[in-house]
């Protein structure tokens, strides 16, 4: 099969386009996906450069996000059915899995970081990851929903409580878990501060809604939302930068706030005065992908046309490396996506 993978970790050059890999072989349970699209995440960076103490398999495929077609059934579903993948992995057999509610499965893991992903023609997932696409969802719509929206959902929902009427300030705010977050903060009813480096995406996220848009080239965002506020501060703060803007997201937070992460792209040892974190009762909440429920609640939301992808470029599968090099370059806005 047609396949993009690395065979040592590195830049966007490791990436590898190969026409003779073997197709993966389903087990008990699992379904053959045939890959028609597949999206990127800034998951698919970390994993090709190295992550330290997980390292996958060499040569390895990535790819978390996936919309296809079933090749080969397991029970419940048949070949030529239009299915989209649930990247959070589970074993199936543990009491979180039992309930599909929190905390994630004892043996979480992701599709396209601990096992092969979607960067391929066929990719193999178990049956119960799978969820049908209804009519009227391109291919590259349903790809661009799974892994940011369930990230997103459980960040500001499950995680950080988001209610309505609230203040929330979004790192980050033009990438794919980004713009779901602005979408998921306007739907539930909160005014939305939507961090982001250039004027055209700063205008693209106030056409998605957001009330507020700072440059942080231009402005210091933390004063600036304390200056938007009245000196209140904001509610909650979605942070997945790290070291770069650790200390100014939660100088930015209110009295009682909320600082939720998924991410340290800028470096994950920031320091914190925790003088500011117990005066102000602030709450500092990790969070990372999330679980079937989540996933379930979030994409019907999606089919419900309430939550709408924004997809920024479609790649062939064939140019990878480029489409790698777009997202480490923070050219994009929305999704990057590869055509298979």
């Amino acid at each position: 099969m047609r396949s993009v993978r690395f065979h040592e970790h590195g830049g966007p050059e490791v990436l590898r386009y190969e026409e003779d890999v073997p197709v993966p072989e389903p087990g008990p349970d699992e379904v053959l996906v045939r890959v028609k699209a597949c999206a990127l995440n800034y998951l698919d960076i970390w994993v090709r450069r190295g992550l330290p103490g997980i390292p996958p398999k060499l040569p390895h495929i990535p790819g978390s996000d996936v919309a296809g077609v079933v090749e080969r059934g397991a029970e419940g579903f048949s070949p030529g059915e239009r299915v989209v993948v649930n990247p959070s992995l589970s074993c199936g057999r543990c009491a979180s899995c039992r309930r599909g509610e929190d905390p994630l499965c004892e043996e979480f893991h992701i599709l396209g970081e601990h096992v092969d992903g979607g960067y391929a023609e066929f990719v193999k997932v178990p049956a119960r990851n799978l969820m049908r696409i209804p009519e009227g969802f391109s291919w590259e719509e349903a790809a661009a929903a799974p892994l940011v929206y369930q990230t997103a959902w459980r960040a500001l929902i499950t995680r950080a409580g988001l209610r309505p009427g609230e203040t929330v300030l979004i790192l980050g705010a033009s990438g794919g878990v980004g713009t779901a977050c602005l979408q998921i903060a306007k739907l539930v009813g909160a005014r939305v501060f939507a961090v982001a480096g250039t004027e055209e995406k700063l205008q693209k996220l106030k056409e998605l809604g957001a009330d507020e848009v700072l440059n942080h080239r231009t402005v210091d965002f933390g004063r600036e939302a304390w200056r938007l506020t009245k000196k209140r501060g904001v509610d909650v703060v979605v942070d997945s930068i790290g070291e770069a803007t650790w200390e100014r997201s939660l100088r930015a937070l209110a009295k009682d706030g909320r600082l939720v992460t998924y991410g340290a792209t800028s470096g994950p040892t920031p320091l914190t005065d925790v003088r500011l974190v117990f005066w102000r009762q602030l709450r500092i909440i990790g969070t990372t992908m999330g679980n079937h429920h989540e996933f379930t609640q979030v994409m019907e939301l999606v089919w419900e046309r309430k939550l709408r992808p924004v997809i920024d470029r479609v790649f062939p599968l064939e140019e990878a490396a480029k489409a790698h090099r777009r997202m480490e370059a923070r050219e994009h806005l929305g999704k990057i996506l590869l055509a298979v």
